[in-house]
């Protein structure tokens, strides 16, 4: 029996009424002009006999409701934050290519300073990385302030940021350690890390004020000073870069409240 059959309303006093029945119990109206032919189901019990518009409307539905769990597996993969999955993988894997094969640092993506040439590697320096400890302290920090960012951005703009933050902290930091002469290699990506948390702080603190709630700003500032300090562990970790990056998502962060309401 189809969802619409389980009851008949009369159209003389407005009850619903068993689709069994021809006249209306409660005022004697005329509710149809026949009871409805009754046909045996699987388990033996009388139903109403469906029509044929009526089958193939079941049958639609049932299919339509046997696609459903594919789209609702495309919309989960939509979901996810593919940038900062890739921001993640893509230097883990750098890495253990770059250990397996034996390069150094110098010669897999970092940027040597003096800097004159090769600006390509302003690019690959903030995925370039020399030690697992420096690649998981800046990878955690994506993966905690990341996909708030991209929720808020969209994928591709949060990974087109993310990514300036540590092209132009690798830049800043070059510049800096030039006009010093210091002979250094400068990579990794403090810079990614610190500005996903400095466009997160600014958009989290921004919505907090719109929705009038509180703001936890103890972890991230927590976390923007573990970066800030990788430095004095990390020899390629550059103060600058990192510095440099924060900024910039600082001031991603502040223009985007300017413009776009708060989600």
């Amino acid at each position: 029996m189809s969802e619409t059959e389980l009851s008949v309303v009369c159209k003389s006093c407005g009850a619903e009424v068993s689709p069994y029945v021809t006249e209306c119990p409660y005022c004697g109206a005329r509710v149809r002009k026949r009871a409805p032919d009754l046909e045996r189901g699987g388990d033996g019990a009388l139903e109403p006999k469906q029509s044929r518009r009526e089958r193939r409307r079941e049958e639609k539905a049932r299919q339509k409701a046997a696609r459903e769990p594919r789209f609702t597996v495309s919309a989960s993969l939509a979901a996810r934050p593919w940038a900062s999955i890739a921001l993640i993988l893509i230097p883990a894997v750098a890495l253990v290519v770059r250990i397996a094969i034996g390069n150094a640092l110098e010669d897999f993506g970092g940027v040597i300073v003096p800097f004159d040439s090769e600006w390509w590697r302003l690019v690959t320096a903030p995925f370039a990385y020399l030690s697992v400890g420096y690649l998981f302290a800046v990878d955690l920090a994506i993966a905690l302030f990341g996909p708030g960012l991209e929720r808020r951005f969209g994928t591709l703009p949060a990974f087109l940021l993310l990514l300036a933050c540590g092209v132009l902290g690798t830049l800043a930091a070059s510049a800096v350690a030039d006009q010093r002469d210091v002979v250094t290699v400068i990579a990794g990506g403090n810079g990614i890390a610190l500005g996903a948390i400095a466009a997160w702080f600014m958009l989290a603190r921004f919505e907090s004020r719109v929705n009038g709630e509180g703001f936890e700003a103890a972890g991230a500032l927590v976390a923007a000073a573990v970066i800030l300090l990788l430095p004095v562990l990390v020899p390629t970790a550059d103060f600058w870069g990192g510095l440099a990056g924060g900024l910039v998502g600082l001031l991603a962060g502040f223009t985007a409240t300017r413009f776009h309401s708060p989600r």
